[in-house]
């Protein structure tokens, strides 16, 4: 958590994970902070196979109330919205939606654990695509994606999922048609900076990979929008104003 109790964003905690350098001052710098969200084990008990309304009700118990993740249980879509309002509004990423009378399945969280974010998306530009591997060989498959500068584009990440069989066919037919170079059997295909796709993803971060600083979270395509051009695609400027209100730290 930040100074005013807001959570920091996820890739800085995971800054503290698996460290073995400038330990202690790293646990100055992100401190961190105890939450329980379960209870595998009490007083000499197993709870693993138990219903997770008991082992709630076991830590409810055994835990004072500040060192528990807020809970709700409702069959009111109205109330469980407002809850994932406030946690989004509080700076999390979202929810999850637990069954009530399933075990802890250690390791997966299968359909009894169901993750809850609201997707962002942008419209970004194709600047070049890489020739898929294994069932997708043959077709140019992951996007090299950029929002648009007034130097040009500003690349913000990669992604392969969210696209179709038949879409990946149109897809490559349509790079190729684009490609900047009469050689395109290298693995990156530079096209002509053309095609607007609609990328929905989880959040930004920051990133020192992209010259922009950031760079897209889970990324997935949802449509290409041959209703707009390259001119209309989303800018470097929407992109780090989205970050902000996202309260990614620099």
């Amino acid at each position: 958590m930040d100074s005013s109790g807001i959570p920091r964003a996820f890739q800085d905690s995971m800054r503290r994970f698996g460290r073995k350098l400038a330990i202690d001052d790293m646990q100055t710098q992100i401190p961190m902070s105890l939450f329980c969200f379960d209870c595998l084990h009490a007083n000499g008990d197993d709870l693993i196979d138990k219903p997770a309304t008991e082992r709630n009700a076991v830590m409810t118990a055994l835990l004072p109330g500040h060192l528990i993740v807020p809970r709700l249980v409702t069959d009111r879509p109205d109330a469980a919205a407002l809850f994932l309002r406030t946690a989004l509004d509080t700076g999390h990423e979202g929810l999850m939606a637990k069954a009530l009378l399933a075990p802890y399945e250690a390791g997966s969280r299968g359909a009894s654990w169901l993750k809850i974010k609201v997707a962002h998306t942008l419209d970004l530009v194709v600047l070049a695509a890489e020739w898929g591997g294994g069932r997708r060989r043959g077709w140019l498959s992951n996007l090299h994606l950029g929002a648009r500068s007034d130097a040009g584009f500003v690349m913000l990440g990669k992604t392969f999922k969210g696209l179709t069989d038949e879409l990946l066919a149109w897809q490559t037919e349509q790079l190729l048609a684009r490609a900047c170079s009469d050689d395109v059997k290298g693995h990156v295909v530079t096209v002509r900076p053309e095609l607007v796709v609609e990328v929905a993803f989880n959040e930004l971060q920051t990133s020192s990979r992209y010259p922009g600083g950031l760079a897209l979270r889970f990324a997935r395509v949802i449509r290409y929008r041959d209703d707009k051009t390259a001119a209309d695609a989303d800018t470097i400027e929407t992109v780090r104003t989205m970050a902000a209100k996202q309260r990614v730290v620099e």
